[in-house]
């Protein structure tokens, strides 16, 4: 439950509980004081008439003798009282002790009121009653009191464990309200705030925050994320910084052996004894080294600028036949020069968004990687296929079935090559920055960050790269790209 509910809850029910306990402990009270009271009222009941036989005596309220009055005169006592009226009002007798017996006549009507009736008072019982002489005529009226010392003590008494029970049950309530509220807010709080401490410090805690679905639980899951991608920010940095380190130390070496040529012959070409065509042949070797390093700087300096985070694609939508008409051509001169063939062919969409410049970048780098390890006499395979086509009969049959699987739903550019096919190991880490083969390190072939960066190309274009590779046919790099509805 959502903690504003939770609260609003609990306000009502806190608010509410009050007055049902009390509704009930007035209702209880009210049956027990009923029974109680219908009880003492039929006690009383049997005590007029009990006495009724006694006080119903005409001849008492005729006669002014004290004598005859003297066995009435134990009938009263602390709680019970009775009094005698002649006719006309005069107070004849009553049992309370230092009441004078004769007494000024009170008032008739007052006297006459709620005669037969009994009053129920606080304190006490009232019963009124006339007596009838022989020829019915009133001879006095006599009147019982009897004090509900049992009640008022037995009020009090309630009044007492009202008031025990309401302390117990508001402390109990508080208790119970206290109780909830650390275990719904103070202690989840307080667990977040220690796993905030323990991760501020860099330590790790074996307790697991609170994963309720309240407004706690979401700002506990926040915070769980929150800590997971600091963390993945922070393994990121580690990583980046391993690979800049990596990138420094592979960079000084692979650019040691060019500067190291450079310098040989330089050097030898001060010697005024070379023939001219020595000192050719140096100045070529020296123009060959250079134009290296600048490629391996340039290709430096595009790794930086892809993996930036102000690297923006330049998307613009392009014609799918001409681009590709575009981006395969110019291919055949260098794979010429290596008496390569080179097959291209592309089955496309009408249009495409992408960002020109980074595609040709693209497939200049696989193809350079393709050629530079494809034999003499060998072939190479260029070719896009839209989702809808069929794929070329040419891929090699180990890996057909797995590419045409991984190419749903999107356009490839295939680029396969004969020659030597690559280890398993290799193909993990082929598009790791300044990767190279033992065979090419060192021998400054390349800066081991072309399949790096078509990688970040791809992906960048929201697309994929993946590479399959046979000993005994060749390599096949496939890259794919998403297409229009």
């Amino acid at each position: 439950m959502k903690i504003k509910n939770w609260l609003m809850v609990s306000h009502l029910v806190v608010m509410l509980l009050p007055i049902v306990a009390v509704y009930l402990l007035y209702v209880s009270l009210q049956s027990y004081n009923q029974e109680e009271d219908l009880k003492e009222y039929l006690d009383f009941q049997i005590l007029i008439s009990d006495l009724d036989r006694e006080l119903n005596d005409a001849s008492l309220y005729e006669s002014l003798e004290n004598n005859r009055f003297q066995a009435l005169s134990q009938l009263g006592d602390d709680h019970l009282r009775v009094d005698l009226y002649r006719y006309d009002g005069l107070h004849l007798f009553t049992t309370m002790e230092g009441a004078a017996t004769y007494s000024l006549p009170q008032d008739q009507d007052r006297m006459f009121e709620n005669l037969n009736e009994t009053q129920r008072r606080a304190n006490t019982y009232v019963y009124k009653k006339p007596v009838l002489d022989e020829n019915q005529q009133l001879s006095g009226v006599y009147e019982i009191t009897l004090g509900r010392t049992d009640w008022v003590e037995t009020s009090n008494q309630q009044l007492l464990l009202t008031f025990i029970l309401s302390g117990i049950f508001f402390i109990l309530l508080y208790i119970i309200v206290i109780v909830a509220i650390n275990r719904k807010l103070n202690r989840p709080l307080h667990q977040l705030q220690e796993h905030m401490r323990a991760f501020a410090a860099g330590k790790d805690t074996d307790k697991k925050l609170n994963q309720s679905k309240d407004e706690i639980g979401a700002l506990n899951q926040q915070f769980e994320e929150m800590k997971n991608q600091i963390m993945e920010t922070r393994e990121e940095l580690v990583k980046e910084q391993e690979e800049k380190e990596y990138m420094v130390a592979a960079l000084s070496h692979d650019l040691k052996t060019p500067l190291t040529v450079i310098r040989t012959y330089t050097e030898a070409l001060e010697n005024h004894h070379l023939s001219k065509e020595e000192r050719a042949e140096y100045q070529m070797i020296v123009n060959d080294k250079l134009t290296h390093m600048k490629q391996m700087i340039d290709d430096l300096s595009i790794f930086t600028a892809l993996q930036s985070s102000k690297n923006t694609l330049q998307s613009v939508q392009v014609n799918g036949n001409e681009f590709f008409e575009m981006l395969f051509s110019g291919y055949e001169e260098p794979c010429a020069r290596k008496d390569i063939r080179l097959t291209t062919e592309w089955k496309v969409r009408n249009a495409y968004e992408l960002d020109p410049k980074q595609m040709i970048r693209l497939v200049d780098n696989l193809m350079d990687n393709s050629i530079r390890y494809t034999p003499q006499h060998r072939q190479i395979w260029l070719a896009a296929i839209a989702s809808t086509k069929p794929l070329p009969d040419w891929i090699f049959p180990a890996f057909k079935e797995e590419v045409d699987q991984w190419r749903e739903a999107g356009t490839v550019i295939l680029i396969q090559n004969e020659g030597k096919g690559m280890a398993e190991s290799q193909l993990q880490k082929v598009f790791e920055p300044f990767y190279q083969d033992d065979a090419s390190r060192g021998k400054g072939a390349t800066s081991g960050l072309g399949l790096s960066i078509a990688k970040i190309i791809m992906e960048n274009h929201e697309g994929k790269i993946n590479i399959w590779s046979s000993d005994n046919e060749g390599t096949l790099f496939a890259c794919w790209i998403k297409e229009r509805g």
